[in-house]
């Protein structure tokens, strides 16, 4: 077994009004080049967990991080314009809360982020601030959604 030390939770980046499948996040992976989906676990609107990735193989998800973390996908991240933002419905707000909470007691996760957190830090002062996102997943600040998960 890999050591597994993080959680990077991400975002499909498809609209509120589109519903986007497991198979379409594989469809798109194979399409950027992966071998197969890049995350671990992806989570649906209706609060539907679906298995991806084994946990055991490293994932394709975040650059620099896949040896040692674990991927987790929720369906959306953007508005029905098309702008970033947190579209996370109740059910996969419960979902996601269940998995996190279990993965970190499984694997004893040290550190729980969102794709954009790993941006580099441009101006060096130890802060990963809007400006530097190389890109806006998840959509949400998982720092201070689950800043009580990691202790």
């Amino acid at each position: 077994m890999r050591a597994i030390d993080r959680i990077v939770v991400h975002c499909s980046a498809t609209k509120v009004t589109q519903d986007f499948t497991a198979e379409q996040v594989k469809a798109s992976h194979i399409a950027r080049g992966f071998r197969t989906w890049g995350y671990h676990f992806y989570v649906r609107k209706d609060g539907t967990v679906c298995p991806m990735r084994p946990v055991d193989q490293m994932g394709a998800h975040a650059e620099g991080y896949n040896a040692s973390s674990i991927g987790v996908c929720y369906e959306g991240g953007l508005d029905a314009n098309g702008k970033a933002t947190d579209t996370r419905t109740p059910e996969q707000k419960e979902s996601l809360l269940k998995l996190l909470k279990e993965l970190i007691a499984k694997y004893s996760v040290k550190h729980l982020d969102g794709h954009r957190d790993l941006s580099p830090d441009i101006d060096g002062d130890g802060v990963v601030e809007p400006n530097e996102w190389v890109k806006m997943c998840p959509c949400m600040n998982v720092h201070d959604v689950y800043k009580d998960l990691i202790k």
